[in-house]
């Protein structure tokens, strides 16, 4: 069915750049940091924050190692993206299925950076869509938003604007399947010791054959030793 499970790691409408933090044990959501300060997405009109539910497919990686045939660029090191669509705005750390629809290839600092666009199977209007043409035809505006938005949200912080395969082109719901399924098979050569990741923390419970696997208990003594939460910190004015 195409259906694939999505962490939500940036609920809409926000700006603070949260993300799996694949070199942290049992890889938790945290705030990204750069040169000691939290990052946060900037407004760039006429977007407010991250215009979708914005988070990662699990059992997925993009192998800095590999060349994508399609883009001729390697992968970002990291999960494979995903802008759901959907009219809920989602919670942090919120596990949704969503149904596939198509892609985007970022060219993000020289490395292939997909973005699979998808709805939440629970959407009231998940069943109208099931190809990147019905997104078109049901929310004009709003893949070239996407186009948009990717394109100018580094600018804000002195960086170019980023470009894209394809010529910004979208490609479709068969496309993004097999994309999800090429990263699945470079995460399964991770997690096997088959392919070095270098700084990225592999620990987990559930893939048993894994070198990585470590036990409920090791699991539970990880989560405990980390800091308790506490409130946010007010979001900069700038």
């Amino acid at each position: 069915q195409d259906v694939f499970n999505m962490v939500v790691e940036v609920p809409r409408w926000t700006n603070a750049k949260m993300e799996i933090a694949t070199k942290d044990p049992l890889n938790p959501i945290k705030q990204d940091v750069k040169k000691g300060k939290l990052r946060f997405v900037a407004n760039v009109f006429p977007h407010k924050g991250y215009i979708w539910n914005y988070g990662a497919i699990p059992q997925t990686w993009e192998d800095p190692g590999h060349k994508d045939e399609n883009t001729g660029c390697c992968g970002d090191n990291d999960p494979i993206d995903v802008c759901e669509i959907g009219s809920k705005v989602c919670s942090r750390g919120e596990v949704i299925k969503v149904k596939v629809l198509g892609t985007l290839a970022l060219i993000d600092e020289g490395e292939t950076d997909w973005k699979i666009i998808a709805i939440n199977v629970d959407d009231p209007e998940a069943d109208n869509y099931n190809n990147i043409d019905d997104v078109r035809r049901m929310k004009p505006g709003y893949l070239e938003a996407t186009v948009d938005w990717f394109r100018r949200y580094k600018v804000p912080d002195g960086k170019p604007e980023n470009q894209f395969a394809f010529n910004g082109e979208f490609k479709d719901k068969d496309f993004a399947v097999n994309v999800i399924k090429s990263t699945h098979e470079h995460w399964k050569a991770l997690l096997a010791k088959k392919t070095d990741g270098g700084e990225i923390n592999c620990t987990n419970l559930t893939v048993s054959d894994s070198p990585f696997c470590c036990s409920q208990e090791c699991a539970k003594a990880t989560v405990d030793a980390a800091p308790p939460c506490k409130a946010a910190n007010p979001i900069p004015p700038e």
